[in-house]
């Protein structure tokens, strides 16, 4: 039996699954490693964490495996999106990455807008631009640290040092270069005019590969630290939405999915780029051969809850912490959440916006805030949603991935805010599975991903909207969207009194 690696950068750990033919998941191993933040919207991390961890990971992963080296064909890679990695002439990191999760680039933003135009910046990217992506970043650094931007010569993503470390070969692959706003997304080219523009020289943009192009293979050190040899193939891989979207077969029109990880994501295929959303959701390269997907982004959807988690339940399990959602109705009780507590991306794009509870009263108990959080993050998820129907979206079936999908009472319910069917997967590795299916289809395993994805991809349960739920989370969605007007200037009042 033949085998290959997904390996996903996220942004908490490095998650490695080795899959075989038949899309089993072998031996999963996950490696932690931490962000850094100096201030309330920075967050860094050190990129030899990722390198070591993923070496570890990979050495970990070949010790449980009771194959030989020889059985494992190819990796390949997802990874966190937008993620800055600035490189010198010999390719030394100079900095700490900064993340997609970073808000400090408001500036950057007004700067990319007042030099490039807004119309101009969609007609070439057909994305806005947000704090969370990488251009503003290289912008960023650019104004406030000069002698580390003039000594760059090379900015890579998160996923693509990896790779570098891992193979020696320096490329960027199109499904996360399109979240830089540095490419033309129609011609997939670097856009040299951005570039000349806004003072950037276009040759740090490195050289642009397909998501499953061989870009080489494992260098002979990498081989004897982890037990795989140098003749591993190595495939470019892709952004985690887009290795997410092919992990859960979104392959071809009227595919969706949904996914729960830090950020909250609802994706849908597009077969060709002319569809225009005047900019309210991102639209990408997949990672998929010659397609495209459109996607909402809720900023912190995992991330609130494993932040309500971590303050009010340190020491009890996610399990233990839902264990009492199906007893609270909906509504909870009154009580409504909303889930911008890193800012917000899809609708609001908005730094300052902060996280709020409405209507809390003393009758309310722990369980009643849980519910209200797992219910705010899905009204933020159907944000999304509304805008695919709003511009011609048929949509009445939803893939669920991610943390959204352990759960059967969150399961229902984003069945009946959606109002639509919602598919659980039997085995759902999200962004990791792409990555691997992405190895298989360049190993020659199958003809195309979706052949693969019928071999690897099971369906293991359908959850269809309550008429009576989805008529009174209509009214809730209602209610819940008016709190971020009606909050809106109060969080920019707050923002000088935030550290």
């Amino acid at each position: 039996m033949k085998y290959v690696i997904g390996i996903d950068l996220g942004t908490s750990a490095v998650k490695l699954l080795l899959v075989n033919k038949h899309g089993d998941v072998v031996q999963e191993v996950s490696k932690a490693y931490s962000l850094i933040k100096e201030k309330s919207n920075y967050s860094e991390q050190n990129p030899e964490d990722w390198v070591d961890q993923t070496i570890e990971g990979l050495s970990d992963l070949l010790q449980l495996f009771k194959g030989t080296p020889e059985d494992i064909e190819g990796i390949s890679f997802s990874g966190q999106m937008h993620g800055l990695v600035l490189l010198d002439e010999n390719h030394e990191v100079l900095r700490n990455a900064i993340l997609w999760n970073d808000t400090r680039t408001t500036e950057e933003c007004h700067e990319i807008y007042s030099r490039v135009g807004r119309e101009r910046l969609l007609k070439i990217t057909k994305n806005l631009a947000l704090e969370g992506f990488t251009l503003p970043k290289i912008l960023w650094v650019k104004n406030h640290e000069p002698e580390t931007f003039n000594k760059a010569k090379h900015f890579v993503l998160p996923k693509d040092y990896v790779r570098f470390r891992l193979t020696g070969k320096l490329h960027m692959e199109y499904s996360d270069t399109a979240g830089t706003l540095l490419l033309n997304i129609n011609e997939k080219k670097w856009s040299k005019e951005i570039c000349d523009i806004l003072g950037i020289d276009v040759n740090m943009c490195p050289p642009l590969v397909e998501s499953h192009a061989e870009v080489g293979m494992i260098t002979t050190e990498i081989a004897t630290k982890t037990g795989l040899t140098p003749f591993t193939r190595v495939f470019a891989g892709g952004a985690d939405n887009a290795c997410g979207a092919i992990g859960a077969g979104i392959l071809e029109e009227g595919k969706t999915l949904a996914s729960v990880g830090t950020s909250g994501v609802v994706l849908t295929y597009e077969g060709n780029s002319d569809k225009d959303f005047q900019g309210k959701v991102h639209y990408f390269n997949h990672a998929a051969p010659n397609s495209y997907y459109s996607m909402g982004v809720t900023l912190s959807a995992g991330h609130s809850l494993s932040w309500f988690k971590n303050i009010f339940a340190k020491d009890e399990s996610f399990e233990e912490l839902l264990d009492e959602v199906e007893s609270v109705s909906i509504g909870a009780n009154g009580l409504l959440f909303t889930p911008y507590i890193s800012g917000e991306r899809t609708p609001h794009v908005d730094a300052a916006i902060r996280g709020s509870f409405i209507g809390m009263d003393s009758s309310h108990q722990r369980k009643h805030f849980v519910r209200a959080v797992l219910e705010g993050i899905t009204f933020s998820l159907n944000e999304s949603l509304q805008i695919f129907r709003e511009n011609g979206k048929d949509i009445d079936r939803i893939i669920s991935i991610g943390g959204g999908a352990k759960n059967e009472d969150w399961l229902q319910m984003q069945a009946d805010i959606f109002n639509a069917d919602v598919v659980k997967l039997k085995s759902e590795q999200g962004p990791g599975m792409g990555a691997a299916m992405l190895a298989a289809y360049g190993c020659g395993w199958f003809n195309s991903l979706n052949e693969c994805a019928n071999e690897f991809l099971k369906e293991d349960r359908v959850y269809h909207p309550i008429a009576e739920n989805v008529e009174k989370y209509q009214t809730l969605f209602q209610l819940y969207k008016l709190v971020y007007s009606a909050t809106e200037s109060l969080n920019k009042g707050l923002v000088e009194f935030r550290n």
